[in-house]
């Protein structure tokens, strides 16, 4: 019962711990209650058409093919003599979602709202859309849903194909453009003929918004540089001059009209999206039309990149823009008012006016960023007491006025170029305002969780000392005393900080993160004799071994910090794993095994050295896989026949297991045969291909609870998934880390029969099902810290042995064409996340099996496994930091999940392994399911 609740509790604080990073970095930037600026010049257009040609590159479309032609001769004639052109630079991540958020909202998602919905708003936003009169908007039923039900009224219309049009297995996606530009023609010919749509369309301040999506499938399909990716783009191109023309001649040519083209992300050349590569975070923005600067030539440019002289465009001046500029750009030509949670700063070399309406639109995007500073400094005003608020001290109240009156008073005047400069310097000193308020409780929060990382750390700690290694003694007298006034002692603490954060009105979650650390080091406190009678036994410790041991496994830690940042030091990590045998003298005990662990660590060596992104799939790699399998199967099957018979149940079972990854290696080839002939996704693999994944979780438990026996059925049905969302070489990672796997369960058994530990028992007898022997169960050692060690690392290795962040993020669909070719980001991130952890399944089942051989308690080599993940966890949890590129500033979050995930993950997944590993389906004579 005690390990049960030790569980639990351990459970919930890492979940705390998990969440609190949410409340930390990823809380959402909105806040409401402003009000809505308004420029009181008439605007230069009445409407506004805006292209978002979604995943094109800029460079895709700047660029020159090798005749020196370009793919897009309109929008090129709009750069070289009507319009004014430059580079949108996004933000990660760089997904669809975030982008058209930050184009037509003007702010950036916090990074959970990513994983909120993609039709449905985690929050409420103003955009250009909800400031319009009207909006009319085509394209797909993935982004203009979220835009229409976040506005108020009935004025945002969309118009959508349905969700199975975005097939990636389709024979031409630019087939969804094609619609579009269809669409837009009927709607414009229908309202000649609808006098209500007639009037609402002569109307001011009408936006209409053309989604165009089939760069971007063509692009995840067949790469950027393919021939459908080009093409797609001269096909937008060629429509979008259509649809300038047609609206053009709707209008009578008043020039009331502008454009604007851009995109929401690029594409890597590998057809994926997501990091931070500027392939993926340069998009191409060119505006035109009225009110827009027309086409200026430029004699010398500076910029940090040689993209100019590439494009062929050194000549023709290039304005550079941030993504969410494009909100207020969009909402000055227009004249309606700035989206009000709106960032971006309005660029002023986009627009062709006079310099009086410059004055007052950049005056209203001042005033619009100061009202946000001025609700979050409310805000934060009204749940600190004022004993503890600092304000932010360049804007003060007193400040603000001064900033507006001067401001006014300059426009007023006259001075229109000064009011310009005064309002830039407003807007930088509100936008750092905002990030002070809005980060105001970090250091408060972030120390409160340390305080309880660090408490829970040791107090695990002190369990081991007391429940594993002999230290427990029976308390006495005075420390019940002292205990008694140790809980008054806490209890008061606690109500202190409850009634700090009652006066302060602060939300729920900060009660828990608060007062988690008072009961956590209380029940260290608690155990504090366990320290003294460690002291005492210091003069009976191998202090050298012990020393050496902790040496060891500190430089052991941060190289697995270090690895993620440079996944070469996985490298690293496996040659001097590699050298244990021969360090720790197991080589003259058992040479045959120590040289093939030197073999397999050097061969699973090479993987952290390959590229993990930016590969063309190879299917041979996936053949390759299923025949090193089978091969590796049928090996042990005729090894085991010598060692012990197998069941002939079992005997039938696992042939069916090798019919059946053959079978997956062909799906997979024919699948891919298939999609380049541009047939489609056969119905019979993808059957095959569900089936797989669906049997995978209960064909184990159908095996013999003989442990070699049952880790191979447990791998073979692992490996044909495995094998069915593969694309290349990293279908070959699974095979050769089982085979580790494998030899370090043998390797392990060899220890301890060399250091006397326990008796020689042979690997092949020992039973999962069968209950250990409670007597039988040793106490820990030292080298038990080095067997939790090997664990964490392997599970590192797990993760990144053929995959990184970026590789996470920048997800290649090709990989779940087995299964789908119809967009649909759930199933298809379900199926990758699989796809990840299917080596962490590999890992765990040896770790399982090494606890039952080793007769060792799983709960206490589990409780070093989890002292070592909390302290890489409190090495990232310092890491995190909130400045510099946003891609350094999402990698460095992205390091604390995934340390912080993989500890909640190993807690929940160690009782899947367990009753993967050591329970049975058994089909009686009635074939009635039994499970023992």
């Amino acid at each position: 019962m005690k390990m049960i609740t030790l569980f639990v509790v351990g459970l919930v604080v890492h979940v705390v711990f998990f969440v609190s990073i949410f409340d930390i970095y990823f809380t959402s930037p909105l806040v409401h209650g402003m009000s809505p600026q308004h420029v009181p010049l008439p605007p230069p257009a009445k409407r506004l058409v805006l292209f978002v040609a979604d995943g094109l590159r800029a460079d895709s479309l700047y660029k020159p093919d090798a005749n020196g032609t370009t793919r897009a001769p309109y929008l090129r004639t709009i750069i070289e003599e009507k319009g004014t052109w430059g580079v949108s630079h996004t933000r990660v991540p760089t997904e669809s979602r975030p982008g058209h958020v930050a184009l037509i909202a003007g702010f950036y998602e916090d990074v959970s709202a990513v994983a909120k919905g993609w039709k449905e708003n985690p929050v409420e936003f103003d955009s250009v859309f909800n400031e319009s009169r009207y909006t009319w908007s085509w394209g797909s039923p993935d982004i203009l849903p979220m835009f229409s039900k976040g506005a108020s009224g009935d004025h945002v219309y969309t118009h959508t194909y349905s969700a199975e049009s975005e097939d990636f297995a389709s024979t031409d996606a630019s087939r969804l453009d094609t619609w579009v530009f269809d669409e837009v023609k009927a709607f414009f010919s229908s309202a000649r003929e609808n006098e209500t749509l007639l009037s609402r369309l002569h109307g001011e301040q009408n936006v209409f918004f053309l989604h165009l999506l089939g760069i971007d499938t063509n692009g995840h399909a067949h790469r950027p540089m393919s021939r459908e990716y080009l093409d797609n783009i001269a096909l937008v191109d060629a429509g979008v001059a259509e649809i300038v023309s047609l609206i053009e001649d709707f209008y009578d040519n008043d020039g009331k009209t502008a454009y604007v083209f851009t995109s929401d992300h690029g594409m890597t050349n590998w057809g994926s999206h997501g990091a931070g590569h500027p392939s993926e975070t340069l998009t191409p923005l060119v505006v035109w039309g009225a009110g827009v600067q027309a086409a200026q030539k430029a004699s010398i440019q500076h910029y940090d990149d040689d993209y100019l002289k590439e494009w062929k465009l050194e000549a023709h001046r290039r304005v550079d823009v941030n993504q969410a500029d494009i909100a207020p750009l969009m909402a000055s030509l227009i004249g309606v008012p700035i989206p009000l949670n709106s960032v971006g700063v309005l660029p002023l070399h986009y627009l062709n006016n006079s310099q009086h309406f410059k004055a007052e639109s950049m005056y209203a995007n001042a005033i619009q960023i100061l009202e946000q500073f001025r609700v979050k400094m409310n805000q934060k005003k009204e749940t600190t007491l004022s004993i503890f608020f600092t304000p932010y001290q360049p804007l003060t109240e007193s400040e603000q006025m001064d900033f507006v009156r001067h401001a006014r008073l300059l426009i007023q005047k006259g001075r229109f170029e000064e009011a310009i400069h005064h309002c830039e310097g407003l807007i930088a000193q509100a936008m750092e305002g905002l990030s002070y308020y809005h980060t105001y409780d970090r250091f408060f929060l972030g120390t409160s969780v340390v305080l309880g990382f660090v408490g829970w750390t040791s107090y695990v700690a002190l369990i081991i000392l007391k429940t594993h290694a002999s230290l427990r003694k029976p308390p006495t007298s005075r420390a019940l005393v002292s205990g008694a006034g140790l809980s008054r002692l806490f209890l008061c603490v606690a109500l202190a900080v409850g009634l700090l954060l009652l006066l302060q009105s602060s939300p729920w979650t900060y009660y828990i993160y608060c007062l988690l650390p008072v009961p956590v080091w209380y029940s260290v406190f608690k155990e504090w004799g366990i320290v003294t009678d460690l002291m005492k036994s210091i003069p009976s410790l191998p202090l050298s071994k012990c020393f050496g041991y902790f040496l060891l496994v500190t430089l052991g830690i941060e190289l697995l910090v270090v690895s993620f940042f440079y996944r070469a030091m996985l490298t690293v990590g496996l040659i001097m794993l590699a050298m244990w045998p021969i360090g720790s003298g197991l080589y003259w005990k058992s040479k045959r095994r120590s040289v093939t662990w030197v073999v397999s660590c050097l061969c699973l060596a090479v993987f952290p050295l390959l590229p993990v992104v930016g590969r063309e799939p190879n299917v041979s790699f996936v053949t390759c896989a299923g025949a090193l399998t089978l091969f590796n199967a049928l090996s042990y099957l005729w090894s085991s026949r010598r060692c012990s018979n197998l069941h002939k149940r079992d005997q039938w079972l696992f042939i069916c297991q090798l019919v059946q990854v053959g079978l997956c290696a062909f799906v997979l080839t024919s699948t891919h045969s298939s999609l380049q002939l541009k047939h489609g996704l056969p119905l019979f693999n993808q059957l095959v291909s569900w089936s797989t994944l669906a049997s995978s979780f209960f064909v184990p438990l159908l095996s013999s609870t003989r442990l070699f026996h049952r880790l191979l059925s447990i791998l073979l049905s692992l490996v044909c998934t495995y094998l069915l969302l593969s694309t290349g070489y990293e279908a070959l990672f699974p095979p050769f880390l089982s085979w580790l796997m494998f030899i370090w369960v043998n390797i392990e058994q060899e220890a301890m029969h060399t250091m006397g530990v326990s008796n020689r028992t042979e690997l092949s007898s020992i039973d999962f099902s069968e209950n250990i022997d409670i007597t039988k169960i040793r106490q820990l050692r030292l080298d038990d810290i080095r067997r939790s060690y090997f664990f964490v690392f392997f599970i590192i290795l797990a993760f990144f042995g053929t995959g990184n962040i970026a590789s996470i993020n920048s997800f290649d669909p090709a990989s779940v064409y087995c299964f789908l070719t119809v967009f649909n980001p759930f199933i298809m991130g379900g199926l990758l996340m699989w796809k990840v952890l299917i080596p962490f399944v590999i890992v765990m089942c040896a770790f399982e099996s090494i606890q039952v051989s080793t007769q060792l308690s799983s709960r206490s080599l589990f409780l070093i496994v989890l002292v070592i993940s909390d302290l890489m966890a409190l090495h990232f949890f310092f890491l995190v930091k909130d400045y510099g590129s946003w891609l350094d500033i999402g990698t460095s979050i992205s390091h604390y999940v995934i340390v912080m995930s993989m500890t909640i993950f190993l807690m929940v997944l160690s009782i899947m392994t367990r009753i993967l590993t050591s329970k049975r389906i058994l089909i009686g004579p009635k074939m009635k399911m039994h499970l023992r």
